[in-house]
C-alpha cells in the first residue's frame, strides 16, 4: 500500500509543478499540497 501512495503522490505533486509552469497557479499548488498531503511521508488519508 505505501508503494501505491508513493506514485499517487509523485504522480500528483509533477502534476503540479507541470501547471505551475503552465501558469494555472491555483491548480498548481492544490495538486502539490494534494500530493504532499497522500504521500506515506505526510499525513495520508488513508491511514
Amino acid at each position: 500500500m505505501a508503494g501505491l501512495l508513493w506514485i499517487i503522490a509523485v504522480v500528483l505533486v509533477v502534476a503540479g509543478v507541470v501547471s505551475l509552469i503552465r501558469g494555472e497557479v491555483l491548480w498548481g499548488v492544490v495538486l502539490v499540497v494534494v500530493g504532499l498531503l497522500i504521500g506515506p511521508g505526510g499525513v495520508s488519508v488513508f491511514t
